[in-house]
């Protein structure tokens, strides 16, 4: 019974792989194309590489602002390895953005490795600091310590919509409602000459300051 009930939810997880993905895309593109949004670029869209921050209760949005602000540049994301981050990495591959599999818990020096790798190649790393499991808006090591390394700067994106859903998730995950006006903040940070503490300090105020 155990083994069948095993081979049962293996079976569903699989089918989800294929198929929820796909249905999400096309619920964030038709909403997105419906929302009323308004830019406030505090700092103007740089060309070429950086590392892309988003809190993990924002990734609704934030993929498709920076699509439409980098069309064109290759971009991995660093993803955890359970099964919501093999959904999320599905999902962000429709946005032809790659997924680098890994987490602060599992994976985590194969997955910077990786994400050093594919800086080395041209590519933008995205991130979200709280991901995968929170604290809600807390600060990991990951972005500030490729910045750091890489000594690429941070552009970051928030967003505040008038009306919305929130889930009763960790990360409080936010979907603005159909046709509702949305606020989108973009700015780039430089953390050249900040010690990491200091980095992580300065980043999550920064990322805070325009987010719900």
């Amino acid at each position: 019974m155990e083994k069948e009930i095993h081979w049962r939810k293996k079976f569903l997880r699989k089918l989800g792989v294929i198929f929820i993905p796909t249905l999400i895309f096309w619920i964030m593109r038709f909403l997105w194309l419906s929302y009323r949004k308004r830019y406030h670029f505090i700092d103007e869209p740089i060309e070429g590489q950086c590392i892309a921050v988003t809190w993990h209760g924002e990734l609704f949005i934030s993929p498709q602002v920076y699509r439409k602000l980098r069309k064109d540049q290759p971009t991995s994301a660093i993803i955890s390895q359970h099964f919501n981050g093999e959904l999320i990495a599905k999902t962000l591959g429709l946005f032809k953005i790659k997924g680098l599999r890994g987490s602060s818990k599992r994976g985590a020096k194969s997955v910077l490795i990786s994400a050093i790798k594919a800086i080395k190649n041209g590519e933008t790393i995205m991130i979200t600091p709280d991901g995968p499991r929170g604290p809600k808006k807390s600060m990991s090591d990951g972005a500030v310590a490729l910045a750091l390394r890489s000594k690429l700067p941070i552009m970051v994106v928030n967003y505040q919509p008038n009306a919305y859903w929130q889930l009763k998730s960790w990360d409080g995950f936010l979907i603005p409602k159909p046709f509702s006006k949305i606020d989108i903040y973009h700015k780039i940070i430089q953390l050249d000459g900040m010690e990491r503490e200091e980095a992580k300090k300065h980043l999550q105020a920064e990322m805070n300051r325009d987010s719900l």
